[in-house]
């Protein structure tokens, strides 16, 4: 049964380490188990405790904004402030006056780094991690084909993937969608056509994996470039979907303007391949902000076409050099002919083709190997 997986969400420990020098700003997207993580520090309590303060609770926002505090306790977490326009010197105060006594602990369904900017300076008082969905490695360290399947199926949420019933998926994704669209877009930026925003939330899914054209989309929603544009950027910072860049190489006419998109919930991607490749993308992108986050490393996540199409689906970049390339494949397929072609001209150290299934090869020539995604879940433990 899926609800009898050992699961434990990996940041609880370094949350708790960073907490000891600084404040700890956590993001994520909307019902990613932000609240539930945060509570486990507090021994599991219920949202009732008082030392969790939400903006989104109006007795809770009361206290705030009068600045009564819960006396007696030792870690705070506020949730949802970063919705107060003047949230980062409320914070700055209560942190420059009582780091020495409190922990404090900010949660928020946006891009906190995002959100922060302008104001009084939070610059060096706080530690930024962001909580992503359930991975392979988070659900079975030792993950099996048999994980897959729900994972694809249903996301990574925990909401949906713990309860693994297709009505229940519908019906969840439906109120998520409107909260993100309704409660946080709203309270965060100044958009007058919600509906548009909403309409373009909608159609995104279905331009996973391909080169993705702002003009296109600019058509479709009847709007400038520069507003579609920035429709996409409103979505990224609320965590609903993020993009990524294309990766250069010195020896070939690589592509630099186009970009790739993908959704924080792959589920949303009615397509097999497309869900395939927007799951490894996301575990990617978790292992990028792992290392980003907890150990100071620069990470990015990036793609490699060249200018006669020739793809390479992902290549992860560390300290401005590629680490590894992945290429995804639904079934267990010969290697593919980008592999070699791209090896004989890059220093790319390693090349992984992924699929769902069992088969695992090497081919040392090409720097490359043939493995299960399970595998290297393993391999990336995150």
């Amino acid at each position: 049964m899926i609800e009898t997986i050992p699961m434990q969400r990996a940041l609880r420990s370094i949350l708790m380490a960073d907490l000891e020098e600084k404040m700890v700003f956590l993001g994520g997207p909307r019902h990613v188990g932000k609240t539930t993580l945060a509570l486990s520090l507090l021994d599991g309590a219920k949202a009732t405790h008082p030392a969790y303060l939400s903006w989104d609770d109006l007795a809770d926002r009361k206290l705030l904004l009068a600045g009564a505090l819960p006396a007696g306790q030792a870690l705070l977490i506020f949730d949802e402030i970063h919705k107060y326009r003047q949230w980062r010197g409320l914070i700055k105060g209560i942190y420059d006056k009582q780091h020495g006594s409190r922990k404090i602990l900010v949660t928020g369904s946006a891009r906190l780094d995002h959100y922060r900017k302008g104001g009084d300076s939070l610059q060096g008082r706080y530690h930024y991690h962001r909580l992503h969905p359930f991975s392979l490695y988070e659900i079975n360290p030792q993950p099996a084909a048999s994980d897959l399947e729900p994972l694809l199926r249903f996301g990574g949420f925990p909401e949906p993937f713990l309860k693994a019933d297709g009505r229940h998926w519908k019906r969840w994704q439906r109120e998520r969608q409107s909260r993100v669209i309704q409660e946080d877009l709203i309270s965060l930026e100044q958009v007058k056509e919600v509906s548009q925003v909403e309409l373009l939330a909608s159609v995104l899914p279905s331009r996973v994996g391909s080169p993705l054209s702002i003009n296109n989309l600019r058509q479709d929603l009847a709007v400038a470039f520069e507003t579609a544009d920035r429709y996409i950027r409103i979505l990224e910072n609320l965590y609903y979907c993020f993009r990524i860049q294309p990766h250069g190489l010195p020896k070939l006419r690589a592509a630099k303007k186009e970009q790739k998109l993908y959704m924080w919930d792959w589920s949303l991607c009615d397509e097999p391949a497309a869900r395939f490749e927007n799951l490894v993308a996301s575990q990617l992108l978790k292992y990028c902000h792992h290392l980003e986050d907890t150990e100071g490393e620069s990470m990015s996540l990036r793609f490699l076409r060249d200018s006669a199409g020739r793809e390479i689906d992902f290549i992860v970049v560390r300290g401005g050099k590629p680490a590894f390339a992945v290429e995804c494949k639904t079934g267990e397929r010969d290697l593919s002919r980008n592999i070699p072609y791209f090896a004989a001209r890059s220093d790319i150290p390693v090349f992984y083709q992924v699929h769902g299934g069992t088969k695992d090869v090497e081919f040392s020539a090409t720097r490359a190997r043939i493995l299960p995604l399970t595998v290297l879940a393993g391999i990336l433990k995150v």
